[in-house]
């Protein structure tokens, strides 16, 4: 890999330092951008765009704190997709995340068995 800086009196370490640095700042951008897209924001004052910020920073944190916590190997896109449709059940997070097949059958036979909303009006 070849470096061209424009600052010839840094040292070479502090070059390459500081391009890891931007490289991790990308990747945490991508990961962002493919996990969590802001499609729209949800208020037009700078004030709510802020918050829908930081809550997207915020939820990425979270993730990566649950991916580095299992003891199974997930990726991080695929973790946010089991966590996007586990969300709104009660169920326990990390069995279900150590051992996915078998929480998510059980999960899937839940629902199944769960009476639609019309036959509850009835």
């Amino acid at each position: 890999m070849s470096l061209l800086p424009n600052d010839f009196d840094m040292a070479l370490e502090t070059i390459v330092e500081i391009y890891r640095k931007r490289w991790l700042i990308e990747s945490l951008f991508t990961q962002i951008k493919q996990n969590f897209p802001l499609r729209y924001f949800y208020g037009e004052s700078a004030n709510a765009i802020k918050i829908q910020v930081c809550a997207t920073l915020i939820g990425n944190l979270l993730m990566t704190l649950l991916q580095r916590r299992l003891t199974r190997p997930w990726s991080f896109s695929g973790l946010a997709t089991m966590v996007r449709i586990i969300l709104m059940y009660y169920i326990n997070m990390d069995t279900s995340f150590e051992r996915p097949d078998e929480d998510l059958k059980l999960l899937l036979k839940q629902t199944s068995e769960e009476p639609l909303e019309e036959e509850n009006l009835t």
